[in-house]
């Protein structure tokens, strides 16, 4: 399953240069793109809030 960005997300943007397949795009909150996320985990692991969760 792919990976979400929650409410939590302060938008810092340290996640969007973690993915390697740019599945993260800059929002009022980031957001992922279930269709192109490889879920690899690597945006999770940045995150300073934990916002990003699997779905």
């Amino acid at each position: 399953m792919a990976y979400k960005i929650t409410d939590a997300c302060i938008a810092c943007g340290s996640c969007a240069g973690q993915c390697p397949v740019d599945a993260i795009a800059e929002g009022d909150v980031y957001v992922i793109d279930p269709d192109t996320c490889i879920e690899c985990g690597a945006c999770a692991a940045q995150c300073p809030v934990d916002a990003i969760v699997e779905e």
